[in-house]
């Protein structure tokens, strides 16, 4: 049976390898390597159990608040140690983070086949790390799976191979169907609900402290599930977080308390890819905090919108009302089952 690693790391790889992983293990020695770039009970273990997933085969601890390249290089070593001892016919990786980088690496460097899960996404902003990490991911990989039409198109702009390049929806979409019964309502009133973690948005306070008080000043409550990073950046602030009284700051969260809280809320605010696409098939508004999205589909029809520069916007943005909703954008709910068939065929 020929042996597969999986490498994950942060939160959204998690959602995406569980329904692979279920897949994964009826055709091949399915092994999973955990980076550890972001380790919180809330934040990692709880996602493993919620998803009811195998636990990791390798648990490696570098997360942390340490420096793009150091990150990247440590990981590196651990996998390339890992693929040393394992001699993986394969190594799959998911998205663009640099936990997806360092296996992108080590696969080219060991003459490893790379599958790379949620190819061709592109925002355009290659001041993005996550734009890099996606470009380069792409550009080593032996079986490229896009999520949508685009994304295909865009591998093909990019002179990538076509008989590489296969669309079978987003495994996001299996994900969700794996807790739809367990999906529930946390509160009775009216409520957004909103997550902020990337740097543009949380580590200057000027910036932070301007959208809290924009959610401040909107016409229903607003759940803010706060991510670690973020709390990091308020600990590290001067802002007075309780004058506001419109904002319930949550501890992070599971994935199905997430889900459970955009399903029925009036609309998501958010600076997350995942989210903006979680959002969209769960039929919710959904404004993104970004000059940009890799997940450009969301776009039509008003379903998603961009608000950066003017957050007076932000308000207007949450009324205007979508329009024709777009069934299976993002698949079927087989994804990870048609990918795994492909990945039979050819490693």
């Amino acid at each position: 049976m020929k042996k597969i690693i999986s490498v994950i790391g942060a939160r959204p790889q998690f959602i995406k390898h569980a329904p692979m992983q279920l897949e994964l293990q009826k055709h091949f020695n399915s092994i999973t390597l955990h980076t550890g770039q972001h380790y919180d009970k809330n934040m990692s273990a709880v996602f493993f159990d919620e998803l009811n997933m195998l636990p990791p085969d390798y648990l490696f601890d570098i997360g942390g608040s340490k420096r793009q390249g150091e990150q990247t290089g440590i990981m590196m070593t651990a996998i390339e140690d890992v693929c040393a001892q394992e001699k993986p016919d394969a190594l799959l990786t998911y998205g663009d983070t640099n936990s997806t980088l360092a296996t992108a690496l080590i696969a080219a460097k060991m003459h490893i086949p790379l599958i790379h899960i949620e190819a061709g996404l592109r925002s355009f902003n290659r001041q993005m790390p996550e734009e890099i990490n996606r470009i380069i991911a792409d550009e080593f990989s032996h079986l490229l799976f896009c999520p949508t039409r685009q994304a295909v198109a865009n591998l093909a702009k990019e002179g990538i191979e076509h008989e590489r390049i296969f669309i079978c929806g987003d495994v996001m979409v299996d994900t969700l169907s794996l807790v739809r019964d367990k999906i529930s309502r946390k509160i009775s009133t009216p409520y957004y609900f909103a997550t902020l973690h990337r740097p543009y948005n949380t580590d200057d306070h000027r910036r932070l402290k301007s959208l809290l008080d924009n959610f401040q000043s909107l016409d229903h409550e607003v759940v803010f599930a706060v991510h670690p990073r973020t709390v990091f950046m308020l600990r590290n602030s001067a802002i007075d977080l309780e004058s506001y009284n419109n904002i319930e700051f949550i501890d992070p969260i599971g994935y199905i308390d997430s889900v459970s809280y955009q399903a029925f809320a009036e609309a998501v605010i958010t600076d997350s890819g995942g989210m903006q696409k979680e959002a969209y098939i769960l039929r919710k508004k959904c404004v993104t905090l970004r000059s940009e999205t890799e997940w450009i589909e969301t776009l039509q029809h008003g379903w998603n919108q961009l608000v950066y520069d003017n957050l007076a916007e932000l308000r207007i943005a949450l009324h205007r009302e979508p329009g024709k909703y777009i069934e299976n954008l993002y698949g079927n709910g087989r994804a990870a089952q048609e990918i795994v068939n492909i990945i039979k065929d050819n490693i």
